[in-house]
């Protein structure tokens, strides 16, 4: 007890930086998810462009168009997936050169002194959140897949499908479609969140700081910006 006492003690500024930013990153994605069933975010408005984008794609015979915006949205998901792996090799190799990057750390104004222990712990919560990135763009990727096989199986304009029939097979692919973006959405934030770390390895207030400023401007981004405002226009015109 007296030892957990005096590590507490000792690195209190360290776990309150780590706990901020934990209540930030896991808050900001459980206050968005709900947000996003009762008021206007890119998220809610752009479920609803996918709804009229298959019902669009349903009167249509060829399909090329649809198919190819798939095929593009797959590649921006690609390129971030290929991107992290990389990332996680670059972070390998500075936690096998630890004591090198705490000496290049020491030369920047303000830095903490930080054990090795201390230096390790950092880059591992780095590479546990671009783990997590990385999962979340290959499902991404599975669920664009998912996307594209059932707009192949979608009932052709001359089929005797009904109205209603129709209707569940637009709400299906857009519903698809939107758990595709998200979690290419929960990627990127990811890494937003990922950028406010480095400050850690400065100052744990940086870290504080930083922290929630990417919880600032993920906000304004998903609910008051002016792209929001203008896909908002769009669908009341």
């Amino acid at each position: 007890m007296e030892q957990l006492t005096a590590f507490v003690t000792d690195n209190w500024l360290n776990l309150l930086a780590l706990v901020w930013f934990l209540i930030c990153f896991k808050g900001y994605n459980a206050y968005t998810k709900r947000r996003a069933k009762d008021t206007h975010c890119l998220a809610s408005v752009m479920h609803s462009y996918r709804l009229e984008w298959m019902s669009q794609m349903l009167t249509r015979d060829v399909r090329i168009a649809d198919t190819t915006a798939i095929a593009n949205l797959e590649r921006s998901v690609s390129f971030f997936a290929s991107s992290t792996m990389l990332i996680l090799a670059g972070l390998m190799t500075v936690l096998s050169a630890t004591e090198k990057a705490i000496d290049v750390v020491g030369d920047i104004p303000f830095a903490t002194h930080a054990t090795k222990a201390e230096w390790e712990l950092k880059i591992l919560l780095l590479i546990g959140l671009f783990i997590y990135a990385f999962f979340k763009f290959t499902w991404s990727l599975r669920q664009y897949g998912f996307t594209s096989v059932m707009m192949g199986g979608a009932p052709m304009p001359g089929d005797d499908s009904s109205e209603k029939e129709q209707k569940a097979h637009v709400r299906r692919l857009a519903i698809m479609s939107s758990m595709a973006a998200n979690n290419f959405n929960l990627g990127l934030r990811t890494y937003y969140f990922s950028l406010s770390v480095l400050g850690w390895f400065i100052n744990p207030w940086l870290f504080i700081v930083l922290t929630s400023g990417v919880v600032v401007i993920l906000y304004r981004r998903e609910f008051n910006s002016s792209t929001l405002r203008q896909l908002v226009i769009s669908r009341t015109d």
